[in-house]
């Protein structure tokens, strides 16, 4: 069960995760016109995320705009069971996303990707407005997560990093969008960045949004566990591409005062990589 159905007590109704296949706006080498949502966490805390992410995607040739009237796509309220709220949050950038002249939506997150592809219609059907339930599904089926997107819609970006990296599977990338590769293949082609093994690499950080001050000895606790195995790696970078699981990791990582691991978004590597 996602993190949204464990604390409301829902399960899906249908809204599962498009085919790939169907969510193919051009082919691998083609120009394309796409809209960031930069995400609450990046655009309040990480705007350096959201920076990178712009300066990647125009890199690997892309166009890249953001919607004037983006906000958020309600995942909080959602996970917090306030299905009305959540839909009047996100019935804003539903709007924007979806009258966007835009070849294809990118995430830099997860989990707001899964709020988009997964949960709005769901979400939308709950509160009985099947006109945004049909704007949702047309928005999902253009909408792809930063790692997702340069790896399936070329030309990943390369250039040099001279790191030993950790990689963290952020749970709503790897439970609800089967996204497990994407990122390591964006890293393999990186001169000089060797991704080291970590048996705890996708075990949840214990984040998981207001999981983390409902439960926050258990959150704790979660964080800890991957960091004892993460230590033991001999990794000099953790990366990840959900800002909000970096935060918590990086704080964990700062309160144990071990200092010597970097934390950092996929897109600040990949942008500072550039040759």
């Amino acid at each position: 069960m996602s993190s949204a159905s464990a604390v409301t007590g829902t399960q899906r109704s249908g809204a599962v995760p498009t085919d790939p296949s169907r969510r193919r706006p051009h082919s691998y080498d083609e120009r394309m016109r796409i809209a960031l949502l930069p995400t609450c966490v990046v655009d309040t805390v990480a705007p350096q995320v959201g920076a990178a992410t712009v300066r990647v995607l125009r890199r690997a040739g892309h166009d890249v705009v953001v919607p004037d009237a983006v906000t958020c796509c309600g995942q909080p309220a959602w996970n917090a069971g306030f299905a009305e709220e959540a839909a009047l949050v996100a019935r804003t950038t539903l709007d924007a996303l979806a009258e966007a002249d835009v070849d294809a939506i990118c995430v830099p997150a997860g989990s707001c990707t899964t709020m988009i592809r997964v949960f709005w219609q769901e979400l939308f059907h709950l509160v009985g407005d099947d006109a945004a339930v049909a704007r949702a599904a047309t928005v999902a089926d253009r909408t792809f997560e930063f790692a997702e997107l340069l790896d399936r819609f070329g030309d990943a970006p390369g250039g040099r990093h001279d790191a030993a990296v950790a990689r963290h599977h952020s749970c709503h990338m790897l439970r609800e969008l089967g996204l497990r590769d994407e990122a390591g293949r964006l890293l393999d082609g990186l001169e000089g960045c060797t991704v080291v093994p970590w048996p705890g690499d996708d075990r949840c950080c214990g984040f998981g949004g207001t999981f983390a001050m409902k439960q926050p000895e258990t959150s704790v606790a979660m964080a800890d566990d991957k960091i004892d195995g993460l230590l033991a790696t001999g990794a000099t970078e953790l990366v990840g591409c959900d800002q909000s699981c970096l935060l918590h990791l990086a704080g964990r990582l700062e309160r144990r005062g071990e200092t010597a691991i970097r934390v950092r978004h996929l897109a600040e590597v990949l942008d500072e990589a550039a040759p």
